[in-house]
């Protein structure tokens, strides 16, 4: 049996060192679950004009290709219902791939910034509400998880790393919290195997994941994409190329920082032990005896550790730290984030079991900040100490420990950096991390972001659409089901209306096709970006799936939407879309955070009442103070907490009836 190629423009991805090898993307792999029900695609690289033969799988018999004159090759091989586990064996002449224990199921795209990625237990993050249950609770065989590392890159790339991990206690908390809980409860309803397809990034902008191609048609990028092309045509090596400067760089601090050089002040037994002053950790140094100070800070901590875990391997977490580390366990280096732009990623290493010879354990990390404040970052939940296959005993790691002052920033200088070039720059995540999972078969994506685009709401109205139809363009499997997270509640400093714009903004791209957002209104936390409640995110998205993608029948997925208006003498009558059996308020309370204004713009506090009028339930606002009204906006403050629901207990979103500027002076649209 034999398949047509449909290599889109893979060829131009692939180096041209690997050519000659028989070679697949890190997502193939062994644990990986494929798209159930559908035509799926295996591609990789091969000796030119090569034959590729698939073995084994769901398939009767083997399934020949060829390489193209590149090395090049594609074929979809069509899969029945769920199913597996299967054995996959890729074959060239005389080199063979094989991935075992492959399931068919339901796989999903979870994409976006901080909130998408923060992780179940301690990581990204201090963990979700409840996360102890949750992460004790993850033993489900047949949910699957893949991150893309983080990568940035001025091309498409042909593949970014990762591999495929069984949801298991020991591994589900450093799975994306919304991500998981979205894929368990599909399991749970479908009663098929869920494979999740992590690519997210922390304080990313919506531009970063979409092609340049998608961005040509937007003028404001101009200057951003001409620069991200200028660094890459003008560093012929690429990332090849920074990495042998990066790695230089860093070796060369033996030469210039005391504890990087014969005093090894990562070694259990420093040859100079002193002096070291006391410090509580997590905490910048600016607060602390270290006080200002821009270079390189040591830490050290001697703990002794539970006999049971002699010769286990752990895993430590240490928080956010600022800007740069590197970190020893018992004079073994067991990590290091020498990446720019990372002074906000927690920090979590495996210690393997061969350094963990007895008791005692000494940490050391060497920290380096390059300007502002520095140190350890993050909060006291998120430094620890556990074994990866002996559950709940993990042991905190925050409280006292040594530091001391190593070279200053003017002695080691900046260390290297791609010019420029960081994760916010358009392009540069849709090529370092999105391709390398483009065109693996899927059947939607899930999409937690926008919080990074708030200043810049009008153009996000054009630019997230657009961002949609440009992945779905490049998976080539049509308007594959793309369901979002509308921002929450927030403080956000400054802020005169641009959150809620953004969230209408939102709130419009339902206009896309086979797309639907999930409120988060009543479960926000103005106090913190980051919510805790990422059970009811993954909840609400995935009555979506359920409902529109699974045609499940009596699956609430909407809360009301606003569907049109009228003024009225004295008043404003709005009606709702998703609001067949009425409206309420979620906790009993009159309705909240309604304004109304009338011809001067000026928009005052009012009351909402829910009305049966003309066959469909409608909600009247009205104020004393506003004899004529124009215009009404609900929850249009930053961190407002509004409770009007339906009677599923489905949020609405903010919304407004004017077409005014969305904040005072702000651009008219």
């Amino acid at each position: 049996m034999r398949f047509s190629l449909a290599l889109f423009a893979l060829a131009a991805m692939l180096p041209c060192a690997t050519a000659q090898e028989l070679s697949q993307p890190s997502v193939f792999g062994t644990h990986m679950v494929m798209q159930a029900d559908a035509d799926v695609p295996f591609w990789g690289t091969a000796a030119p004009e090569a034959a590729v033969e698939l073995r084994g799988g769901w398939w009767k018999d083997a399934v020949t290709t060829q390489a193209d004159a590149d090395g090049a090759w594609m074929v979809r091989i069509p899969a029945p219902g769920p199913g597996g586990p299967y054995s996959i064996e890729v074959v060239s002449g005389d080199q063979s791939l094989r991935y075992e224990d492959v399931l068919l199921g339901e796989v999903w795209v979870c994409g976006g910034q901080s909130n998408m990625e923060w992780t179940l237990g301690p990581g990204v993050g201090p963990g979700i509400a409840n996360w102890e249950e949750e992460v004790a609770g993850a033993d489900f065989p047949q949910i699957r998880f893949f991150d893309v590392p983080h990568a940035i890159a001025g091309e498409p790339q042909a593949d970014a790393g990762g591999e495929w991990k069984i949801t298991t206690p020991e591994n589900a908390g450093r799975f994306s919290a919304v991500g998981y809980l979205f894929g368990r409860q599909l399991h749970g309803e479908l009663k098929v195997p869920v494979g999740l397809l992590g690519c997210n990034w922390g304080g990313t902008v919506a531009e970063a994941w979409t092609s340049r191609e998608a961005l040509e048609a937007f003028g404001e990028f101009e200057n951003g994409l001409a620069q991200v092309a200028a660094m890459t045509q003008g560093d012929a090596g690429g990332d090849a190329a920074f990495r042998a400067r990066q790695d230089a760089w860093w070796k060369g601090l033996a030469g210039k920082d005391p504890g990087s050089g014969d005093a090894a002040w990562y070694a259990v037994q420093p040859s100079d032990a002193g002096p070291w002053q006391t410090v509580n950790l997590p905490g910048q140094w600016e607060s602390g005896p270290i006080g200002a100070f821009d270079g390189i800070v040591w830490y050290r901590r001697t703990i002794e550790i539970s006999e049971a875990w002699v010769g286990q391997d752990l895993r430590m977490s240490l928080g956010p730290i600022d800007d740069y580390d590197t970190t020893w366990v018992n004079g073994v280096q067991v990590g290091a984030m020498h990446e720019p732009g990372n002074w906000q990623t927690p920090r979590q290493y495996d210690i393997p079991a061969s350094v963990v010879k007895d008791r005692m354990l000494t940490i050391a990390v060497r920290v380096l900040d390059t300007g502002g404040a520095g140190g350890f970052a993050g909060n006291a939940g998120q430094m620890s100490l556990e074994p990866t296959s002996i559950r709940g005993q993990a042991r905190r790691l925050d409280g006292e420990w040594l530091a001391r002052r190593g070279a200053a920033i003017q002695q080691v200088g900046q260390p290297p950096s791609r010019p420029n070039m960081h994760q916010n720059m358009p392009t540069v995540l849709h090529n370092g991390m999105l391709r390398s999972i483009i065109p693996f078969g899927m059947r939607g994506a899930i999409w937690y972001q926008g919080e990074s685009n708030r200043t810049r709401a009008y153009q996000y109205r054009r630019l997230f659409p657009a961002m949609i139809g440009d992945w779905r363009r490049l998976w080539g499997q049509g308007d594959f089901p793309f369901y979002f997270v509308q921002i929450a509640p927030f403080n956000y400093g400054g802020d005169q209306g641009q959150a809620a714009a953004l969230r209408e903004a939102q709130t419009l791209a339902m206009r896309v096709p086979q797309t639907g957002m999930a409120v988060t209104m009543d479960i926000g936390n103005p106090r913190d970006i980051h919510p805790k409640n990422k059970q009811d995110v993954a909840d609400r998205l995935a009555r979506w799936a359920l409902a529109k993608t699974y045609g499940m029948d009596g699956v609430d997925f909407s809360g009301p939407i606003l569907a049109g208006f009228r003024a009225e003498e004295g008043r404003m009558r709005l009606w709702f879309d998703h609001a067949e059996n009425g409206l309420e308020s979620r906790d009993g309370e009159p309705l909240s955070h309604f304004q109304i204004a009338g011809a001067d713009r000026v928009f005052r506090p009012a009351t909402a009442t829910v009305e049966q009028h003309e066959g469909r339930w409608t909600l009247v606002v009205r104020s004393e103070a506003v004899a004529e009204p124009r215009a009404v906006r609900y929850a249009w403050g930053t961190a407002d907490e509004p409770n009007l629901v339906d009677t599923t207990g489905l949020p609405a979103p903010s919304f407004r009836t004017d077409s005014w500027p969305a904040w005072p002076n702000g651009p008219v649209r």
